[in-house]
């Protein structure tokens, strides 16, 4: 299933050893991120927003698709892989321009333009690997720079063991590089304002705190500004890599005037870190934390590049859809990544845990999906995926879906680095009044948003005892959820004799495979141990779920020859009025709504399909792409 006409400029080739070195540099990344902290720098910066006639405000509000993680040319990995596009292209490409890829060739998102998108490149070492390869710049002259520009004698290769050398040794830390992290601060700044254009496309100001734990467990967080200031310098894993430190320059932050929010990302790659049941430093949780985290990471990125954080199936054996784009391994490593306290679903069970036996809840997310693309911009399309890191996965080779012409070192056919257990993923999807930054902020901190694996998939969700089945014939439905309800993101106080009933409505992407089923996925505690369960709740094609909570199979499928998928099954629009048929007005509960396709080839066999070879068999051959509501958590009235 095509979407449109893909740029492509050039025939395949194979690079042999990028790939190690790739993942050296990762790693070394990684470390560097434990660094010691140096002074913080909260002085404010003053930038100008842009202003032009806006479409009136809808108070039922619009869906608006985005991107909350990409990074350009200033960010230090995105460098070394080639990528030369500025945040100004980035924001081109989002806009629905073609953009230069390092490989050689073109890329342009294929369903058309995104409404908002924030850059956001590494705070640590922004910008000095491209002020090392600017004419005039101080760091231009030093030795490292000539030996990295390879004005020394050295092959492309040993630039890049070299750089990789140099982060080991810190060498970086040896030369005055406040300036060039100021250059590209003040670039990434200026162009968000620059293309800010209300009404029709926003621009946040942000960057990626990029800190990990000592056992390579991933805490990266994408920072978020509301406005078109920012301060004199971001916070980085340089500063600490406490994320704790990190909240408390965002609270002095918002107290100068600078309001943020902050995404964790890749909770999957986190080792258990990322939503362990205790602070940073080991020490019991408690109510501040609780409140310091909500106020400033009321979102959490469930779906990118790097693959799907919803949930394991080691963690929901119930779950048939649970092992969807599963990336094992912890961030930028070859070391495993456990489950336990890495996945959403656990923690947003979790809390309700918490806030039962302590009074708080420090897991009370909103859902976002983004894609973590270095360059410049991120093709969440299965059928036109360009990876992530330039030259080292811009082929099918490479990205490890086509055999490589000759077999490896160990004998391997294909390339035996990770990207083949990324995805093409992901948007965020918001629901807001206009397309404005203080709309989509507001969307944002009240967690009325939603995630995708990368289609355009819309998804509403309410929950109230005001809510009706016969709301789904009525003209008036989204304003009258609002009047009686609450929606995704929202908590909801039941009056223990009514239970609660959740409109669920969810419209395809045209551009994509017809909707199969609309499911919300239930969370409580029972005798102090969390549940799950998964009820399918709306069908296609005139089914209905079983006794058991499941829609009968449609019958999709999908022809691994051509990618070529079933017609005239599956649906464009579902929805329902759905009760709870093990509602206990005695329990908290949090409900999500979970969105599923048709079966489509995943972007692995698009590649082996164009190469003219059958699909890798370890790799899974279609998907279901899929959308994740924010939750609703429930509340019965004492």
């Amino acid at each position: 299933m095509s979407r449109g006409c893909s740029i492509r400029s050039r025939n395949a080739r194979s690079r042999p050893g990028s790939v190690c070195l790739t993942v050296l540099l990762a790693m070394v990344l990684l470390a560097l991120a434990s660094c010691s902290p140096r002074e913080r720098e909260d002085a404010a910066g003053e930038a100008g927003s842009a202003v032009s006639d806006r479409p009136a405000p809808n108070p039922e509000r619009n869906a608006y698709f985005g991107e909350l993680h990409v990074h350009t040319k200033y960010s230090f990995d995105a460098y070394i892989f080639g990528v030369r596009g500025t945040p100004d292209d980035s924001y081109r490409f989002a806009k629905g321009e073609a953009i230069d890829h390092p490989g050689g060739f073109q890329i342009q998102l294929q369903s058309g333009a995104l409404d908002f998108q924030a850059v956001t490149d590494h705070a640590m070492y922004m910008g000095v690997m491209a002020a090392m390869d600017t004419p005039g710049d101080p760091l231009y002259e030093v030795e490292l720079a000539r030996e990295l520009r390879g004005e020394t004698g050295l092959e492309s290769r040993q630039r890049f063991e070299r750089a990789v050398a140099a982060l080991l040794a810190d060498e970086f830390g040896r030369y005055d590089t406040e300036q060039a992290r100021l250059d590209a601060w003040n670039a990434v700044v200026e162009a968000a304002n620059r293309h800010d254009d209300p009404g029709r496309f926003t621009a946040f100001i942000g960057y990626e705190y990029t800190a990990s734990t000592e056992e390579r467990g991933n805490l990266h967080r994408n920072v978020i500004f509301r406005g078109a200031q920012a301060p004199r310098l971001p916070f980085s894993s340089i500063d600490s890599r406490d994320p704790e430190d990190l909240w408390d320059w965002m609270d002095a932050q918002r107290d100068a005037g600078f309001e943020s929010l902050a995404i964790p990302h890749n909770s999957n790659g986190s080792n258990g870190s990322m939503f362990q049941l205790a602070k940073t430093d080991g020490s019991d949780l408690d109510a501040d934390y609780a409140a310091q985290r909500m106020r400033n990471e009321p979102l959490v990125e469930i779906s990118q590049v790097k693959g799907t954080s919803d949930t394991h199936p080691l963690l929901s054996p119930n779950d048939e859809w649970a092992d969807f784009e599963i990336m094992t391994l912890r961030i930028a490593t070859t070391l495993p990544s456990q489950p336990q306290g890495s996945y959403v679903r656990e923690a947003l069970v979790h809390g309700i845990e918490l806030q039962q036996e302590a009074g708080f809840n420090p897991f009370q997310f909103g859902i976002v999906a983004a894609t973590d693309s270095h360059n410049a911009g991120g093709t969440p399309e299965e059928d036109d995926y360009h990876s992530k890191v330039g030259i080292n996965d811009d082929t099918p080779q490479e990205r490890g879906s086509v055999p490589l012409d000759e077999p490896g070192p160990e004998g391997n056919e294909y390339t035996t680095a990770y990207y083949d257990q990324w995805s093409a993923a992901g948007l965020a999807g918001v629901w807001a009044e206009e397309n404005t930054r203080d709309s989509l902020y507001a969307a944002l901190r009240r967690k009325e948003t939603f995630g995708t694996s990368g289609p355009r998939i819309r998804v509403r969700f309410f929950a109230g005892a005001g809510i009706s089945a016969e709301l789904l014939e009525d003209p008036e439905m989204i304003a009258r959820a609002y009047a009686g309800g609450v929606p995704m993101g929202g908590d909801l106080l039941a009056e223990r004799d009514r239970p609660p009933r959740f409109l669920v409505w969810a419209m395809r992407d045209p551009d994509s495979a017809p909707l199969q089923r609309l499911q919300v996925i239930k969370g409580w505690v029972d005798g102090g141990a969390g549940r799950e369960q998964v009820f399918d709740v709306a069908c296609s094609d005139g089914g209905a779920p079983d006794a058991s909570h499941r829609c009968p199979d449609n019958g999709a499928s999908v022809d691994l020859t051509d990618c070529s998928i079933s017609s005239g099954l599956g649906a464009a629009e579902l929805s329902t009025v759905w009760e709870d048929p093990s509602w206990d007005p005695s329990q908290q509960a949090l409900y999500y709504v979970r969105v599923l396709e048709n079966p489509t080839c995943r972007w692995s066999t698009w590649d082996a399909v164009r190469a003219g070879v059958p699909p890798r068999e370890e790799l899974a051959a279609t998907i279901q792409e899929r959308a994740w509501s924010s939750p609703i958590w429930v509340t019965p009235l004492r």
